[in-house]
């Protein structure tokens, strides 16, 4: 279970979280929604300790992450598979060489490797794609690499930091169905952080918006989808002010 509790950052004094709290309950997909710079991806980075709390905190299976010492967060950090807005691949690397990477780190056989990558290759419909480079790629392929990467690491929880972002709708529902069966495959606990209510409504179990720094309203999709909140309703409708 993730648990976020009064958690609170700012930015050269711009508050961007407020006191944002939310609870991730196992097994479940949460979409996080809300407008560019309201802090999605912020809240995102303190699970895995690349950003550190102004107050409050992420609790991960009990373990507040702000507190962990070098090891306690290395060891948090084998649990989630993190992908990328932009995939973040290596160029100078093949695609099994980067879905290899972390397997690497972890000290694993080369067979072990070699059966993990080719898994989570043909989990995204990558298979063929072992000996080609990023640059070789669509946009689309370059984050279904991204995603392999991730879930080669056979993580409890996977975060997605908006994966649908610069795809064209038909590649968009690739990917949606893609994180849909990587759930069901795996059984992770998932969070999407997106502005793109197809996705959202596509892959989550329930949906938080965000706004002001806080949690402006959640629920499940058809809690959503009927929702009266003025904000929450203007933002899923894509109305302008």
């Amino acid at each position: 279970m993730i648990r976020f509790r009064g958690l609170r950052k700012g930015f050269d004094g711009r508050v961007v979280l407020d006191g944002f709290t939310l609870d991730v309950d196992d097994g479940e997909t949460m979409v996080i929604i809300g407008l560019s710079g309201s802090g999605k991806s912020v809240a995102l980075k303190h699970v895995v300790g690349l950003l550190h709390p102004d107050a409050g905190d992420v609790i991960v299976d009990e373990r507040e992450v702000s507190t962990l010492d070098r090891a306690g967060l290395m060891a948090l950090r084998r649990e989630i598979g993190f992908v990328f807005q932009f995939a973040a691949l290596f160029d100078s690397m093949t695609v099994a060489e980067n879905v290899a990477m972390g397997l690497r780190r972890r000290g694993l056989s080369d067979a072990v490797i070699a059966q993990r990558v080719a898994e989570a290759l043909a989990l995204v419909d990558l298979v063929g794609t072992d000996h080609r480079y990023p640059a070789e790629l669509s946009g689309g392929m370059r984050k279904r690499v991204g995603i392999a990467r991730a879930i080669a690491l056979q993580p409890r929880y996977l975060l997605y930091d908006e994966p649908t972002t610069g795809l064209d709708p038909v590649t968009s529902a690739v990917m949606n169905q893609l994180m849909v069966r990587t759930r069901e495959h795996l059984g992770v606990t998932g969070i999407v952080v997106t502005h793109d209510m197809t996705s959202a409504y596509a892959v989550g179990d329930r949906i938080a918006m965000l706004s002001e720094g806080r949690v402006r309203q959640v629920g499940s999709v058809a809690e959503i989808q009927a929702t009266t909140d003025p904000v929450v309703r203007q933002f899923i409708e894509g109305r302008p002010e």
